[in-house]
């Protein structure tokens, strides 16, 4: 099994920055694509940025221009760097990882895992 805990969010003022970071942990062999998704209250989740392990990013266009997500696989980490904040991102936002976890007594196996979310709101 493979966890995912988010860090990083809280309160800020619109323009604002936050950068949430979430750790993977567990019998990890390798690490495919992470991504970050969103939820505002009332609607459904949505997928924001997605990193590949190799590096390739993509974006969801409304964060295009003022998010950045990059990863550190030596500590099976991906961060979102989120500048230039808006009301309308307020939302909770989850992270994301799939891959191969095993250990010396096991063969590989496939995961794909969640964290629990972190809270950003964006005041005015």
């Amino acid at each position: 099994q493979v966890q995912l805990v988010e860090s990083g969010g809280g309160l800020v003022q619109a323009g604002g920055s936050l950068r949430l970071s979430c750790v993977a942990s567990g019998s990890i062999l390798h690490i495919n694509d992470m991504a970050w998704y969103r939820q505002a209250p009332g609607k459904q989740r949505d997928f924001i940025a997605r990193i590949a392990s190799g590096g390739n990013t993509n974006y969801v266009d409304s964060v295009k221009d003022r998010f950045t997500i990059s990863r550190d696989n030596a500590k099976n980490t991906v961060y979102l760097q989120m500048n230039s904040l808006k009301p309308e991102d307020t939302a909770v936002y989850y992270c994301n990882a799939d891959g191969q976890y095993g250990d010396y007594w096991t063969s590989p196996r496939p995961f794909n895992s969640w964290g629990q979310g972190t809270q950003v709101t964006v005041s005015s």
